[in-house]
């Protein structure tokens, strides 16, 4: 048996690159990513500006 002494990382980047595998990891990035746009649209803002008053100098129409 040979030694694999490549860090856990590299293997895994290894492996996640490989044809198979690769389709798997895009589809989940994918997935991934607008799942974070979806729930990032769906917050809503803590504290809304309150609109100010016109100015007294604005026109009246």
């Amino acid at each position: 048996m040979t030694e694999d002494t490549a860090s856990p990382l590299k293997r895994a980047i290894r492996w996640a690159t490989t044809p198979p595998q690769a389709w798997g990891v895009y589809l989940v990035a994918i997935i991934l990513v607008w799942l974070l746009s979806f729930y990032a649209g769906t917050l809503k803002p803590k504290k809304t500006p309150d609109a100010s008053p016109p100015a007294v100098t604005a026109p009246r129409s």
